[in-house]
């Protein structure tokens, strides 16, 4: 028995056609939004590739982009099919295709719906890339004149100013990193020797921070050096005072702003997903109801549409069948191939 049987007569064919025709380009429409978003979401993680790790990020916004394209190109043949549907002639040259091209769209609409999931799903990996990523750009930071990472000072204080963040988790993330190029260390003075003969590796670290960490909102002049130090600064105390610095890491900060921008592209592709679903079903119908005319050329006739030609547990069984019949025969021609090299070999 088929599954959601409709009946359908000529003005309900046409109705169907006329209104499934109309959604197929409001679909090209939404193919292009989804294209621009993974579009907009690759160029915002370009433009911060220097504190990521991998490029593993990427698979969100290139999924968005290529499941765009299709949407665009499959919701267009769809647009044609419609407006032909209620041409006997020219129905008559899709008819072999339809059933094919139904299967490529539940293909595709599934493979939407997975899209859509990772966009809720990829922050774990997102927050593994930013952390190692931002760790290795504090590490460079004082490199202004090694070629390759003379850029990394500049990329790391904009970041920090742009986010009002501090470090990869905090700021005392910077009192683990020599932050301070050799180049601008006086080595004749007491000071410096002391304190790099007190690092085992021989590094220069102070409990300082670079000028982007400073909240410039804070009523108090910026402490960037000797943090740490309550007899270095009047009335001071580090521990109880609020610090003029962002407190926020970079990490946070960047993870925060990117799982919004996937949260909210997720949710507008769900959104484009159920429309395409709904397109999807509607050509169904369309099509089991133009199948089910017994004579094309007397289109007045009403048919029954349906979306299922069977029960799902009958469908169900039907194509584990197909597919344990396709396996039966990949094996006897595996067979026939093996008694055909037989003689052969004697």
């Amino acid at each position: 028995m088929a599954l959601l049987k409709v009946k359908f007569d000529q003005k309900k064919r046409v109705k169907l056609a006329q209104g499934l025709w109309l959604m197929n380009w409001f679909s090209v429409l939404a193919g292009i939004i989804i294209f621009s978003l993974g579009l907009f979401l690759k160029i915002e993680l370009r433009k911060r590739s220097d504190v990521m790790n991998n490029s593993e990020s990427h698979f969100v916004p290139n999924s968005l982009i290529g499941m765009g394209v299709l949407s665009c190109v499959f919701n267009s043949l769809a647009g044609k099919i419609c407006y032909d549907a209620l041409d006997p002639a020219k129905y008559a040259r899709w008819k072999p295709w339809l059933k094919p091209y139904l299967a490529i769209c539940v293909l595709f609409n599934i493979i939407l719906f997975l899209v859509a999931l990772c966009c809720f799903l990829l922050r774990g990996s997102l927050e593994s890339t930013l952390g190692q990523g931002l760790k290795n750009g504090m590490k460079y930071y004082r490199d202004t004149d090694t070629p390759g990472r003379c850029f990394m000072k500049k990329t790391i204080d904009m970041l920090q100013i742009e986010f009002k963040c501090c470090g990869n988790n905090g700021f005392r993330d910077w009192f683990e990193i020599q932050w301070i190029s050799n180049r601008y260390l006086d080595f004749s003075s007491k000071e410096v020797k002391d304190r790099i003969k007190s690092n085992v590796d021989g590094r220069y670290l102070v409990d300082g921070v670079p000028f982007s960490c400073c909240n410039p909102s804070s009523p108090r002049p910026c402490i960037q050096y000797q943090i740490t130090n309550n007899s270095a600064h009047y009335s001071y105390d580090h521990q109880t005072e609020e610090l003029n610095l962002w407190v926020r890491g970079c990490r946070a900060a960047l993870l925060s702003y990117y799982s919004s921008l996937m949260n909210s592209m997720g949710v507008v592709t769900l959104l484009i997903w159920l429309f395409e679903v709904t397109i999807t079903i509607g050509l169904r119908y369309l099509q089991t109801s133009l199948d089910g005319v017994s004579n094309p050329e007397e289109s007045e006739s009403e048919s029954e549409g349906w979306l299922l030609e069977k029960s799902v547990p009958e469908t169900w069984k039907a194509f584990l069948e197909s597919v344990k019949k396709l396996g039966k025969g990949n094996q006897v021609e595996a067979e026939g191939a093996d008694a055909g090299q037989a003689p052969e070999a004697g």
